[in-house]
């Protein structure tokens, strides 16, 4: 039984479990600041951290592929023993997420993509970049092996946000740069799937999904206007968001264009 006004003998609505997917060069780390806020909600929430990046920079090797990454979110879920999952994935992690649900496809309630890639089958992370960005990325993974440290630039950071996202990032792993995703996309497109466009300033490699995201059937579209790192420059916005998202889950009030 849930109550809305806390009444003695009224239980809230019980927690769901939300997981937190990064983009490129981030981990587990960058969502530091809405942590505390979902789980004092009464949420679970469960920050993956992918190989190579974040604390796991000292595991990179040249194998890490999109199905690496994907792997690492699905042994989380499957060792958390979670279930009715609320997936986030931010800016490249929309690879990542869609692969996971279409790989266990019972476990995972709601899609989140986070100013995050929407691909379609077959496609790589860098398949809607364009033909210069695509240059650039293909030329530095053959000089280094992976991708460097961007600077976080034109994203509308504070300089002190600035700074920490500069201490923080680290290489993202090149085998995931042309590593393609194979998925149903007749059974991606029954599932509840919000957008988040965070477009104060807009990230030009967000541009195809921002598209996608308004011209497919079935989204569920919100704007938060700012940069692309949203949970370092707008972390009360985002936890509003999501909370909702939550809530509404937890309520059995959940969303859905059909």
């Amino acid at each position: 039984m849930s109550s809305k006004d806390g009444k003695q003998g009224l239980e809230p609505p019980k927690g769901v479990n939300i997981v937190l997917v990064h983009g490129a060069w981030l981990g587990a780390w960058a969502w530091k600041r809405v942590l505390g806020p979902l789980r004092a909600a009464g949420h679970q929430v469960f920050p993956v951290s992918l190989s190579g990046v974040g604390e796991r920079a000292h595991q990179s090797h040249g194998d890490i592929r999109l199905q690496t990454h994907i792997d690492d979110v699905k042994a989380v879920i499957e060792c958390e023993e979670l279930t009715d999952v609320l997936l986030v994935g931010h800016s490249y992690s929309g690879m990542v997420v869609t692969g996971v649900a279409d790989q266990m496809p019972d476990r995972i309630a709601r899609l989140v993509y986070l100013d995050a890639v929407v691909p379609e089958p077959g496609e790589s992370w860098s398949s809607r970049h364009t033909p210069e960005t695509q240059a650039q990325r293909r030329e530095q993974i053959s000089k280094f092996g992976h991708l460097p440290v961007t600077e976080p630039n034109g994203m509308g950071l504070k300089p002190d946000d600035f700074d920490w996202m500069m201490r923080c990032q680290r290489p993202q792993p090149g085998g995931v740069y042309d590593s393609p995703l194979d998925f149903d996309q007749a059974a991606w497109f029954e599932r509840p799937r919000t957008f988040i466009d965070c477009n104060r300033p807009a990230l030009l490699t967000i541009a195809a999904a921002r598209e996608r995201a308004r011209s497919q059937p079935g989204w569920e579209l919100f704007e938060i206007p700012t940069g692309h790192q949203v949970m370092v420059s707008a972390p009360k916005e985002l936890t509003e968001r999501l909370l909702m998202l939550a809530n509404r889950q937890a309520e059995g009030t959940d969303w859905s264009p059909r």
